[in-house]
């Protein structure tokens, strides 16, 4: 035994030089950044997403930057997370649709289990709007008014979930679509070039002709009323929809839990600046910070919630 011990306390000895000297686990982020947003430059998410790039940049002084990777009603850049090392070096700006409508439908080539939530960030301020000259300014008159002429909607597509809320608005409303068409981006061009009469869009994207008064809103798909419209009533006042959306931080499946705390700690940093109370000022955008198990029920409610939409839209 006591021979075993010696030999046992030499061993030791001998590797004592080799552990004193092995790296310790290296400190998040190893190297550049990059978060995806599956939308083009401009609105909300985007622009939240930058913010919080630039905050990790300035608390880490690593490189990051923010790809916008449209295409596929946000598939293509979801793609690309899905993609990635589970690290955190590639992080995902998604909406609540990638994670639940695209794999309802099978579109996505992904699933359930691909993606982790960081945190969810963004109640989006999805409005249905119209020129300011329609002649009608709430949806019961949309709907009055489009017994007798044709309605064009403009939308974001069909695997989009306010696109499936307001085709439930319309049939609950009695408002009748003659036409519907799909754009990655539905802004104030959109209503006066005439590709619609009304569109399904956020606040960001319309914020020029807001201000402007050329454009006016019918609803708003939020909890509250805007504050930038505090008289109009949104879609659960005037159709009884619940139905809110939201964008959320998404890594790979399997990234170490440090990492996402990393994440989020620098993200809710960034969400406390004065440039992002402005931003939720001036477009009545909900901003806040969800994370952890929170985060994880909440994406598995509306998973459940969205396939009764598009079973709805199915019809």
């Amino acid at each position: 035994m006591k021979k075993l011990t010696k030999t046992l306390s030499i061993a030791t000895l001998a590797l004592s030089p080799l552990l004193a000297t092995a790296p310790a686990m290296a400190e998040y982020p190893e190297r550049p950044v990059q978060f995806v947003v599956p939308w083009p430059p401009g609105d909300l998410e985007d622009i939240l997403t930058r913010i919080i790039a630039e905050e990790m940049t300035d608390q880490t002084g690593t490189p990051t930057s923010v790809i916008n990777k449209p295409g596929g009603a946000g598939i293509v850049g979801a793609l690309d997370v899905a993609q990635s090392r589970p690290d955190g070096q590639t992080i995902g700006s998604f909406v609540a649709d990638i994670l639940t409508a695209h794999i309802h439908t099978g579109n996505a080539p992904y699933d359930r289990s691909t993606f982790e939530p960081v945190g969810i960030f963004l109640d989006y301020p999805f409005v249905i709007a119209a020129e300011a000259d329609a002649p009608y300014d709430n949806l019961e008159e949309l709907a009055e008014y489009s017994q007798d002429n044709d309605i064009t909607l403009g939308h974001f597509g069909y695997q989009a979930l306010p696109t499936a809320v307001t085709f439930q608005a319309a049939e609950r409303k009695g408002i009748r679509i003659a036409s519907d068409s799909a754009f990655d981006e539905n802004n104030c061009t959109t209503l006066a070039t005439g590709d619609a009469d009304i569109i399904n869009t956020t606040t960001q994207l319309i914020l020029s002709c807001l201000k402007s008064g050329e454009v006016k809103l019918l609803t708003s798909l939020t909890k509250e009323r805007l504050t930038i419209a505090p008289d109009v009533a949104t879609l659960t006042e005037q159709a009884d929809i619940t139905q809110t959306t939201w964008n959320g931080l998404f890594v790979k499946a399997g990234t170490p839990q440090e990492v996402k705390d990393r994440i989020a700690e620098i993200a809710q940093a960034a969400l406390q600046s004065d440039r992002v109370r402005e931003l939720s000022e001036s477009t009545g955008a909900g901003i806040y910070w969800i994370g952890g198990e929170e985060a994880e029920e909440m994406v598995a409610r509306d998973f459940e919630n969205s396939e009764a939409l598009l079973e709805f839209m199915s019809r």
